[in-house]
This record gives C-alpha cells, structure tokens and sequence, in this order.
C-alpha cells in the first residue's frame, strides 16, 4: 500500500456533526478523525494522522468502487454513493441534529453516530471495520460482546455502545469489530456508534428510529439555513459556508472553532502542524461581521457572548485563543507515538500561540462589539466596562511589539497591523460612546488614536514602496495589510491602499491565491496559499471599486474547494489541493463576507424576509 492510499488527499474528506463535535469522513467510507465528546478532546478515530495506529470506523464495497459524493438537500448529512462492478451502494452518515423540543421526548446518547447502508442496484459485498483507539491511540479500549445490547468499548470512564443489524467478528485482544456482508437490490442495513460518560450508558434506538433521526436531521438543518437571509451573487457557496459555519459552532457556549483538526501539515511532511480546534480572537469581529451579513443574529450574539465571557476571563488583558468554555490554559505538547498525516511530525496538541502576545485581538474584539449593537444588540453594564477596560490596555500596550496576527515564533516586532487593529480598538470604542453604549475617556482615546495613526502613516508606510509593510520601517509585505479597507482604516480606492494591493499581489500573489507572507520566521521553508488572504484581496478589489474583477477572482477561487463545498486552511497553487487543517472555518468567513462586500459594491446585495417555514418535501435519506 502505498503513502497515498494509507493517507486519501485531505480533500478527499467530508465533514459530520453535532455542534459539540465533528467527524471527518473519506470518499473511502472511512471515519478517519472524531474527538469526543468535543471538538478538543482526545480522539476516539485517528487514522487522520496514523494510518497504522490511529483507528477508523470504515465501511465501504469489498472490492474496487468508483465513489461520489453530496450533502442531502442543505444539510450536514452525508451521502456517500459507491459504484462497483456488481452493483450500486449508497452510505448515508450523520449525527442527529433535532430541537430541544424533540430532544426532551426521548432519551439519548450524549452522543450518537449513524451510518445507514442502502444497496440500490445489483449486489455488493461490504467490508465493516471499527477500531476505535481512544486518548489519540495511545490506549486500546476494553471490548465486551453483551449480545443484544452491542459491543461495548470501555476505557476509563468513556463508553462506546456498537450496534447495528450487521453481524460482527470480534478481535478481543485487538479491540476490532469486522464484517462482510452480502447486500442485494433493496436491502438495507444500518450501524450506530454511541457515546457516554460513564455507566450506565444510553443505548441508540433501532434503525427504523435511526431513519427517522435522518430525515429529523435533514429538517433540522434545512429549518436552520431557510433563515439565511442572503439573496446574492454566488448564493449557493455562501449557504455551504454557513452550514459548516454552523457545525463548527460549539452550542453549548456559542464559540465558533477554527477547525475540528490538528495537525494537518501546511506542506506534507512538514512540521508546519497546529492544533486548530479552539476559539481564535483574530476571527471575533470577521465571524460576527459574516453571521449578521446572513441573518443569523442569535448566533452572532451567542458567539458574542461566549467572547466576552472569555476575555472577562484573562480581564484587562486578552489571550489569543481559547477553548470552547473560555478556558486559556492550552499548552502545546507532542504526541512522538503518531506518524503524523503522510509522516508529516510532529503531532501537535494545544497551541503556544495561546502565550504570544497579538495586540490586534483587541481591535477584533471592539469591532465585533459595534457591528452587534449596530444591529440592534444590547451590551449589558459589566461588558461595557470590559470593553472600555480593553481600551485603557490598548493605549498602554500599542507602543510595544508583539507577535502579529500570523503568529509568528519569533522575536517580537512592531507589527503594521497590529498598530491598526489597536486603532481599530480605539476608534470603535469611540463609536460606541458616540451612540451612548458606554462611557469612555474621551479626550485620552481620540489622542492615542491620533497618535496611532501617526505612526502607522510615517513608519508603517513606505514612500520608496508605495505601499503599506508588515513590520514598521521595514520593506516586506503580508497579507493581512488588505484589511486596512476592509476595517475602515483606509479607503481602497486611495493611492496609498492601491499601492498596497498591487504590491501585496506583486508579492505574494500566484494565480488568483495568495500567501500569507514570504519572512522569515524560525521555521522551515514551505507553506501552501492562504485560503483567507485570496478572499481579503478580491473584498478589497471589490471596494477600490474593480467589482468585475473582483467577481472573476471569486469565480476562480470557489474552483478550489472540495467536491462538497468545503475548503481548507490553505492551497497548494501548483496542484490545487488542500492543505492544513480541514475544513476551515476561517476560510469560509472570507468567502462569505467577499460575497457580501460584492453584492454592496453592486448594489445587488438582496436580503429576503424570512417568516414561519412553509411545509417542505422531505429530502430522500
């Protein structure tokens, strides 16, 4: 077996959930990456990042198959249909997503998996494989067979309850449940996979039930995106990007992670691999600014709400990321015992970036607050001193140098956008005084605006250049300088952000993708286009008032995500593949607001009013 057939190409995989957890599905039947019970926990499925040792729950035809793929209707359930010599299969995969109304009238697993098999044509054997290896495989769960009630995987506390219609050889020493079985036209089978904390566990319902749960599901997502209240170019792309949006969102709290993912290289058999599975400040004001753009306030607000109660956490100061209950404390360590996607190592677990000190998060952070209240959201007394607690940080830390928004590990130096993101902090502090949500210093804000501005504008920018630089009196360039416009510090039509466009493009641009920056910064050569970056220029494109081109960018860049819509973290321009984690949420934010931005320098940008859903035709599941 060779490297490529132990590792399927990171695109090759879809993405399930429950907005407590995701699954990452390949085009292969195989659930290669599930944590449980959330996005941040050890993995339960690991094969993602050791074909050998990480463990997959895998079900797929026995022998050669061609496979296509799709989400049913505008849902997050996946459709797998296998085409073999003999025959047609169709695996449809999913966790239930229901209301709390129906969640109260019938128990459940804290947790639940579903994979339904369908043999639509002729005759197909399937091959069954499940070898969950919990604690990121470093530990071999205990499996009992309790005959009507499953196979049972125990390892400490967590419980796994296997059942299904299927019968299953079990591998005690191996922990392993294997299967073929021959299906004919017509015939059905179905496999669940339960999750609980501890005895006693909750045990799925039968398949006829587990049908159910699929068209309930389907529902339930389609219920959720029929208020997306977007109506312009390129619809269909921004609706998938919510719905993954959406099951990157962590209910409880209403923090929206980066990915489900860790460790998936930014160039194979690189050491580029980071834990993305927590909350990112950096993205607090785009995720807001792309959730309201759609409709979608509740969640905004909820994402909100989860920010400020984990800023109030390391109040007056700011981390830079956290996890999903607000907790800061997520030291980076190694996993040596896994190869690594495609050998590429180390594996990685929490972040070091959660030490680093990134000033523009407090801009995000005060951005994110004004868009909410601009659209009609409230700030209760104890946010609003939080916030004008941020500001009086800004005007006493914005004269230091930190580590920049691309997190570089390296010595500390005077970032261009950090200085314009403690600007923005200040500026949109000012605002919210202006309209009467909070009280701030007035006089001491605008002068340290003023002087931030200053600054910017005499060592920030350079004359020789024509354009804005990454670091002050420096003469590189990064991407995130296109943000200038998109946060109103600078107008895009005016030379000086011009200049910066086609500098940035000159730079760092390959085809219509760009990367994040070409400096130094401690570590081996060799990352992919950054997914976001080529979304910030076409948006800046769009308001220097190049909506054609900035259209024609778009087009191109939705060539490159997978075939059910999903884009990664980054791009390799030569191939096109995916790199980094996957999917990426931050990725999609960009797609999302360049379609929106779009549609407003059109003058096209339509919303429609959503009311009470008409009865729909259900989806075939």
């Amino acid at each position: 077996m060779t490297p490529a057939d132990r590792y399927p190409p990171i695109s090759s995989y879809a993405i399930i959930g429950n907005c407590r957890t995701a699954a990452l599905v390949s085009d292969r039947g195989s659930i290669d990456w599930l944590c449980l019970p959330r996005f941040d926990s050890p993995s339960i499925f690991g094969a993602l990042l050791d074909a050998g040792k990480g463990g997959r729950f895998q079900i797929c035809p026995a022998g050669p198959f061609r496979a296509s793929r799709r989400y049913v209707g505008e849902s997050n359930v996946l459709e797998t249909t296998f085409r073999t010599a003999t025959g047609v299969l169709r695996l449809t995969d999913f966790m239930p997503a229901e209301s709390e109304w129906e969640k109260r009238r019938a128990l459940r697993p804290d947790h639940l998996l579903v994979r339904l098999v369908d043999c639509l044509q002729g005759a197909v054997d399937v091959d069954v494989c499940c070898a969950p290896r919990p604690e990121y495989a470093a530990e071999t769960p205990h499996l009992a067979d309790r005959g009507p009630l499953g196979l049972i995987y125990s390892h400490g506390r967590h419980v796994l309850a296997l059942q299904g219609d299927i019968p299953l050889a079990v591998d005690d020493a191996a922990a392993t449940a294997t299967a073929r079985v021959h299906l004919a036209a017509g015939e059905s089978r179905w496999l669940s996979l339960a999750y609980s904390d501890g005895f006693p566990a909750v045990l799925a319902p039968p398949g006829a039930i587990l049908r159910e749960l699929a068209h309930r599901s389907v529902d339930w997502w389609e219920h959720w995106i029929s208020s997306c209240t977007y109506d312009g170019p390129f619809a269909q792309a921004v609706r998938r990007s919510a719905l993954a949006l959406k099951l990157l969102t962590f209910a409880p709290s209403g923090a929206v992670v980066a990915a489900p993912t860790t460790s998936l290289p930014e160039r194979p058999g690189g050491v580029r691999n980071w834990d993305y599975r927590y909350c990112w400040l950096r993205d607090a004001s785009l995720t807001v600014r792309a959730l309201l753009g759609l409709g979608y306030t509740i969640e905004a607000g909820s994402f909100l709400s989860w920010l400020l109660h984990a800023t109030r956490l390391t109040w007056p100061e700011l981390r830079v990321l956290y996890d999903v209950y607000g907790g800061a404390d997520l030291r980076e360590r190694t996993l040596p015992h896994l190869d690594g996607y495609a050998g590429s190592r180390p594996v990685r677990i929490g972040n070091l970036a959660q030490s680093q000190l990134q000033l523009d998060v407090y801009g995000e952070v005060a951005d994110a607050a004004l868009r909410f209240v601009t659209h009609g959201g409230k700030l209760d007394r104890r946010t609003c001193r939080v916030l004008v607690g941020l500001g009086e940080t800004v005007c006493a830390s914005w004269r230091e140098p930190d580590h920049g928004v691309w997190e570089i590990r390296a010595v500390p130096r005077h970032h261009t956008f950090s200085k314009v993101m403690c600007w923005v902090a200040l500026d949109r502090l000012l605002q919210l005084h202006d309209r009467g949500h909070v009280r701030v210093p007035v006089a001491r804000f605008r002068r340290e605006c003023e002087e931030i501005r200053r600054a910017i504008e005499t060592r920030g920018f350079s004359e020789r250049l024509g354009s804005y630089v990454s670091t002050f009196d420096g003469d590189d360039v990064d991407a995130s300088l296109l943000q200038l416009a998109n946060f109103q510090y600078a107008d895009a039509a005016s030379p000086r952000m011009r200049g910066t466009y086609r500098r940035v493009r000159s730079a760092l641009g390959d085809g219509p993708l760009l990367y994040r920056y070409l400096a130094v910064d401690g570590l081996p050569p060799g990352e992919g286009a950054f997914g976001i970056c080529a979304f910030w220029a076409t948006e800046c494109r769009a308001r220097a008032g190049d909506v054609d081109g900035a259209v024609a960018d778009l087009e191109r860049l939705l060539g490159y995500a997978n075939d059910v819509g999903l884009f990664a973290e980054e791009i390799d321009p030569a191939t096109g593949a995916a790199l980094g984690n996957f999917p990426q949420a931050f990725t999609h934010i960009g797609l999302i607001n360049a379609a929106l931005t779009i549609a407003r320098m059109r003058g096209t940008l339509r919303t429609r009013h959503v009311s009470a859903a008409a009865p729909r035709e259900r989806k075939r599941v």
